[in-house]
């Protein structure tokens, strides 16, 4: 018997006879955590700080860099900032600070490499809370990420977006134009906190979502009052997530001159499409709230090559390249089978060149599916319909 055909009329077996309990584990998934209250651990992590900072956690220096705060741009248009971790962490809070790294590395055009002979290079210690510099300032510049509260996703990209030239959201000099700061409700010694900064936004709009924003009741000191209030609508929610936004992926990019296009999207479903131009190297990553991903291509047509070297799509199952490959290099005019991660990520890549002919692809994705689907479509079974590729 075909095996296509013997795990379909399997699948129909099991979904009629296993109880609802059972079933649940075969689509057990990782579920996200509740959004942590990461500006709380940051000033709880600070209050001993032996340096000056402003605003929380941006270390002042008192002789100013000569340079313009941004890292130089190689000739192949990556911006590569060498880093060194210190020998006090252990190997998963490594691995938590490597993987914050990752995430320029596959959204932006921003490259964090080992440090080996360079001179500039940003120093990762756990020194004695979470701060960081703003932008390149020469030399070992410190990045602090303090063993324990301060290695966590968010902090960590926090920190690192100050480190590469970023200020927080709610200091821009236009400001005043999207939130109020009620300044009744800070107080004397807190004011600073709340200054404007003579920011270059690039033509980029205000971010109430930023990784970099305030949480709206920062340094307040009337409990229940918050000192940050979004206008014209005081109901807009603002502060950091634990992700990159796709407007501070857009102002990273945009500040360092890259041609990359890349979103993120964090809704349980949606549809995306690639972009009908040439030379396109795009990512989209996917973090819905809970469970697993499962995607569906709905149009497919990718010039071909011989092994898909020119034009391709590939799908990872998590968040970066470094992920394991769920859909291989992918081109032609057959859709691929669906395909199902085994988290709540997946990493969507797609490359075309200069000579680019097909009208690319559309695809859905939702965390809506039944346990057949998992069994059929499954990282470990997404290969196992494919039609045979179209050269």
């Amino acid at each position: 018997m075909d095996s296509a055909l013997a795990l379909i009329l399997l699948c129909s077996l099991l979904d009629s006879v296993l109880p609802k309990s059972i079933k649940g584990v075969l689509s057990s998934t990782q579920t996200q955590g509740e959004s942590e209250d990461y500006y709380s651990t940051i000033m709880n992590e600070n209050k001993e700080c032996r340096i000056l900072l402003i605003q929380g956690d941006i270390a002042i220096k008192i002789s100013r860099s000569s340079s313009n705060g941004l890292w130089k741009k190689s000739t192949d248009g990556k911006v590569y900032v060498p880093y060194k971790i210190g020998n006090e962490y252990n190997s998963d809070e490594v691995t938590a600070i490597v993987s914050a790294m990752n995430i320029y590395s596959t959204l932006t055009c921003i490259q964090f490499t080992p440090q080996t002979s360079e001179n500039d290079f940003i120093s990762i210690s756990s020194s004695d809370g979470c701060w960081s510099y703003i932008g390149m300032q020469g030399g070992a510049q410190e990045v602090s990420i303090q063993k324990g509260g301060c290695v966590t996703q968010g902090i960590i990209l926090h920190e690192l977006n100050h480190a590469i030239g970023f200020a927080h959201e709610h200091c821009r000099n236009d400001r005043d134009n999207y939130v109020e700061i009620m300044y009744r409700y800070i107080s004397p010694g807190d004011v600073i906190n709340f200054d404007k900064m003579e920011t270059n936004n690039i033509g980029l709009m205000y971010d109430y979502l930023s990784i970099m924003h305030y949480a709206p009741w920062m340094f307040s000191n009337t409990t229940g009052k918050n000192t940050i209030v979004p206008t014209p609508n005081p109901n807009v929610p603002i502060g950091m997530g634990s992700l990159l936004t796709n407007l501070d992926i857009a102002k990273i990019n945009k500040l360092y001159g890259c041609d990359f296009c890349s979103s993120v999207s964090i809704t349980p479903s949606g549809t995306i499409t690639s972009p009908n131009y040439q030379n396109a190297q795009c990512v989209w990553l996917i973090q819905t709230p809970s469970g697993q991903v499962s995607m569906k291509f709905n149009a497919f047509a990718i010039q071909s090559s011989s092994d898909c070297t020119s034009n391709y799509i590939r799908i990872y199952d998590g968040p970066s390249r470094s992920s394991t490959v769920l859909l291989d290099k992918e081109c032609g005019m057959n859709i691929p089978p669906p395909v199902i991660s085994s988290t709540n990520q997946m990493l969507v890549e797609f490359i075309s060149d200069n000579s680019q002919t097909g009208s690319g692809f559309t695809a859905s994705y939702n965390t809506d599916f039944t346990d057949c689907d998992q069994l059929l479509f499954g990282s470990q079974f997404n290969l196992l319909l494919r039609p045979p590729r179209s050269i």
